[in-house]
């Protein structure tokens, strides 16, 4: 035990003398909560909007005055017919116009929306947005009720996917390198031969990783908590139960990579391409995995983060107990199981 204790601390000593690798391990999940958190969000703010004043009355003044008074839309000008709205958003000088009209069906007056609609997601929630603040308040929406995240904070859905990318990255990706550096110096052969089991090293190499990964866990939670305010609904137990689920298979996968990568270049080229490609495009970490094509949503099946992002909303956000996420506890755990078995099977066979 003193002796595996020892080349837990070696392994640490490496880590703590790297200060590239502390910054990566350290300043990667701070800055990326800050831009995920503040400045990549899909929260509608600010929208310029112009308006057209050709059918003034007062029902379209007070529309008028609601918007501009919403935190939501910026009247930019108004103009006096729809042509010349519609000459300002092709000129990137407005997203969104307003025009009272007439309706050709009934002959009462309508709203007319014109919307930039190059990005279709941003210009249909802007056309909501919309429509909810100019409508009478007095009959607009009296039964909605926004359940979990009352003020569609984007927050709620990045502090979990950052959650789910960072473990990952971290334990698979730099497990990976570290063990791959030892084979490029030649000295695995070295600890291969010394009285501890090759298993042991291996364990004692993943340990600090394990415990950083801890760490980057706390920083992500506290951050997310108090600079985010993202409500932590759920059991803290829980999620750190099935984090560290998720980061045994993290850990998993670092070894599997290190068994079959040669140098450590081509260990973060298979990190990068069997990690992060698809954390980002297919865990829906940013796009709703209900809405891909069925052959993206089968290879998002075996995406280890869609699982871990899926349970972490649910435990974070919505407050479910262990049993509305052991779906999502069991896939992780058997991945876990898959990967562990087959990585020691590949490293015994190098060995052999």
């Amino acid at each position: 035990m003193k002796l595996f204790l020892s080349f837990v601390i070696k392994e640490a000593r490496h880590i703590l003398r790297d200060r590239r690798t502390m910054l990566i391990l350290f300043g990667m999940p701070v800055v990326l909560m800050l831009i995920f958190g503040f400045a990549i969000t899909n929260d509608v703010k600010n929208v310029r909007t112009v308006v057209v004043t050709a059918r003034m009355n007062d029902e379209m003044r007070a529309a008028v005055e609601r918007l501009s008074q919403s935190e939501y839309f910026t009247i930019v000008a108004t103009v006096a017919t729809p042509a010349e709205a519609e000459q300002m958003i092709r000129h990137q000088k407005a997203d969104m116009s307003i025009t009272l009209g007439q309706s050709s069906s009934t002959g009462r007056p309508s709203w007319q929306i014109m919307v930039d609609g190059s990005d279709p997601n941003m210009a249909q929630q802007w056309t909501t947005y919309a429509q909810q603040v100019i409508a009478n308040p007095e009959f607009s929406f009296v039964n909605t009720k926004m359940l979990y995240n009352p003020q569609m904070r984007s927050a709620y859905n990045f502090v979990p996917a950052i959650m789910g990318m960072l473990l990952m990255l971290v334990c698979a990706m730099m497990t990976s390198i570290s063990i791959v550096r030892e084979k490029e110096r030649g000295t695995m052969e070295v600890l291969l031969v010394s009285p501890v089991r090759p298993l042991m090293v291996i364990i004692a190499k993943a340990v600090p990783y394990l415990v950083l990964a801890f760490l980057i866990l706390i920083t992500i939670l506290l951050m997310g908590r108090y600079v985010l305010n993202v409500p932590l609904q759920g059991s803290v137990v829980w999620i750190v139960v099935v984090s560290l689920i998720y980061i045994l298979l993290a850990l998993s996968l670092g070894l599997l990579i290190s068994n079959i990568a040669n140098s450590q270049l081509m260990a973060l080229l298979l990190s990068a391409m069997v990690l992060l490609m698809p954390i980002v495009m297919l865990s829906g970490m940013l796009f709703p995995i209900e809405s891909m094509p069925p052959v993206l949503q089968w290879l998002s099946a075996i995406v280890p983060p869609r699982y871990y992002i899926e349970a972490m909303r649910k435990l974070m956000i919505m407050g479910v107990g262990i049993g509305e996420v052991l779906r999502e506890v069991m896939i992780l755990a058997g991945m876990t199981v898959f990967l562990l078995a087959v990585s020691l099977a590949k490293f015994n066979n190098r060995l052999e």
